[in-house]
């Protein structure tokens, strides 16, 4: 492809991915942000994140993009220019040691591991993610700790008026797309904290992804992979493993897990294209040999794969900068599994095991205890992530059972976003023998004007209201066909009946008494705790909230019950959602 055509392309890629200003109808159907920018915009951080929400690209064009993916390079270039625009050019990016980690399940917890490991040896970190649960500032860390509002605010404006600056007067192209110009910021704010070394996440993609606009990372990570984001990534395993190894440079080390023989094979083959020197991770069993068993931080089996991952994705990293004290390697027989080498079996050091031990990764199998509540919070939302997620349930009850005199209730709290197959995770998730399912859209309140962070203008309110009751009516044909028990069998809602912020299944039948469906996570909550949590203590309910007659006869037995378990899952939006009513503390 000749220099100019390709300029062309890039060109014709940024008007598309670059809309801003647009409130709805014809301008929203063109590809355009569904809420329009201040025109004097403040300095106070709210003030940033209602902006940076302007830059959320609108369901429309994502369909757009999925009909028409262009080749990974023109993506790319169009990120340098924004890059350039931003007063940065790709060879500023390897000043910094940064550690590239993709997948589609562990990712962001095998980047938490990492992370924390390498702090412990005292090291100034950055920290790369996505998404964010409670405030947009947990994507950029420093150290472990997201930005403060005032650095998050300051950076943001120095780069969003430098982009307006340096946009191209004939054309209508200014800012990138949300996560583009969180990229952009991370990068910015990693060289000028001078951070010692950076772990960044990649996004959705591999080779399509912009953090692929790092040409020398120190060592690259591909976490376990399955299948997600089919329509933008491809229908197959294989599809996506051949995206997700797009992260791979000449001569610069891979590690992965165990995967399934075919995206293996992909992976195995995309190195070698490259002359990327791709290790499989030993198990974590054998790392443990000969010494005392390690502590994770992260609850769940499958964690210890991620732990696996984390410690070779360090010690490459430390091994390059010739850190002392990296424990001693093990003999132990050479692995080949595809032809592929086994990465080192070595004596993890006491800085890792502490690091393991120490790692904290919000909403990835996390429990809150709160009086006769338990909340059980994990982002799955990949067919493989929530078999681990029931796994990871199933064996926390067994630990926590105790002999109590009076009932026990399970609830699960779930939502689906996007194109995931919501019956197959809702199919996954019966054998913990929920007594109760509820949905609910990932809003934490009905309005959220005045929570920037949680804002959303990629999706409406009656999309996400018909997608919970869509979940609704799969969970009631799941239990019909395998006749699930049901604990309470209140009257059906006859038609004409008050739904308020309550609303029922257009065909309701006997199986589909044991769910509801809410209009926002704080009615939801309301309804499962009532009133019991310590910390959870909304004003009184809306009126209406119980007129469902399923939502006043399950009430009183939850407020009779002496213990209540309740799993979220299915969206790690969702998780965030509960945090944030849960724990207040997070929002200051």
């Amino acid at each position: 492809m000749s220099q100019a055509r390709r300029h062309l392309r890039v060109a014709l890629f940024l008007a598309a991915v670059s809309p801003r200003g647009a409130t709805t109808g014809v301008k929203a159907r063109r590809g355009l942000s569904a809420w329009p920018a201040p025109q004097e915009p403040g300095m106070e951080y709210q003030d940033a994140v209602r902006t940076l929400n302007t830059l959320q690209t609108n369901a429309g064009y994502l369909e757009q993009v999925k009909r028409q993916r262009g080749d990974p390079q023109t993506q790319l270039e169009a990120m340098k220019l924004y890059l350039a625009r931003s007063g940065l050019q790709v060879e500023d990016l390897d000043q910094l040691n940064i550690i590239h980690v993709t997948g589609t399940k562990g990712k962001g917890s095998t980047c938490a591991f990492t992370e924390r490991i390498l702090r412990s040896y005292g090291l100034k970190t950055g920290f790369f993610s996505s998404p964010h649960l409670v405030q947009v500032r947990e994507r950029i860390r420093i150290n472990g700790q997201p930005i403060s509002p005032e650095l998050f605010t300051k950076h943001f404006w120095h780069l969003y008026h430098r982009l307006e600056e340096t946009k191209d007067s004939n054309s209508c192209v200014s800012m990138p797309a949300y996560f583009r110009f969180l990229t952009l910021m991370a990068f910015h704010i990693f060289l000028q904290e001078k951070v010692d070394l950076a772990v960044v996440e990649v996004g959705i993609g591999g080779a399509y992804d912009c953090t692929n606009i790092i040409r020398k990372p120190v060592v690259c990570g591909i976490s376990s992979l399955g299948l997600d984001h089919t329509s933008l990534l491809g229908d197959t395993v294989e599809e996506i493993a051949w995206q997700k190894g797009g992260i791979f440079k000449h001569g610069v080390p891979a590690f992965t897990v165990l995967q399934p023989d075919g995206p293996l094979a992909v992976l195995q083959d995309r190195a070698q294209k490259i002359s990327c020197p791709l290790y499989l991770c030993p198990p974590l069993e054998a790392l443990e040999e000969g010494g005392p068993p390690l502590t994770l931080g992260l609850e769940g089996e499958h964690q210890r794969s991620n732990a696996a991952l984390a410690l070779q994705l360090a010690r490459c990293w430390l091994q390059q900068k010739d850190h002392q004290g990296l424990g001693e390697l093990k003999v132990s027989r050479p692995s080949v599994l595809w032809q592929m080498p086994l990465a080192p079996v070595f004596q993890p050091t006491s800085h890792m095991r502490h690091g393991l031990r120490d790692t904290e990764w919000l909403g990835r199998t996390q429990v809150l205890r709160r009086g006769p509540l338990t909340w059980y919070l994990d982002g799955a939302h990949t067919a493989s992530s929530v078999q681990a997620c029931v796994r990871w349930f199933r064996q926390a009850l067994h630990r926590s059972r105790v002999p109590r005199r009076g009932p026990e209730v399970r609830v699960l709290l779930f939502n689906s976003t996007g194109d995931r197959d919501p019956v197959a995770l809702l199919k996954l998730l019966q054998p913990c023998q929920f007594d109760y399912a509820v949905f609910c859209p990932n809003l934490t309140e009905v309005s959220s004007a005045g929570n920037a962070d949680q804002q959303n203008f990629m999706v409406t309110l009656d999309q996400v209201l018909l997608r919970c009751l869509a979940h609704q009516q799969h969970w009631s044909h799941l239990n019909e066909e395998h006749a699930s028990p049901n604990l309470w069998s209140p009257t059906s809602l006859e038609p004409g009946e008050p739904t308020s912020l309550l609303l029922a299944s257009h065909q309701p039948h006997t199986h589909s008494t044991s769910s509801l469906v809410f209009s926002c996570i704080s009615h939801a909550l309301q309804w499962i705790s009532q009133g019991r949590d310590p910390v959870f203590q909304p004003p009184s309910p809306p009126q209406g909230l119980l007129a469902h007659p399923v939502a006043g006869s399950g009430a009183s037995l939850l407020r009779d019950a002496v213990a209540i378990h309740v799993l979220v899952t299915g969206s790690l939006h969702l998780v965030g959602g509960v945090l944030k009513l849960l724990e207040p503390a997070l929002s200051q």
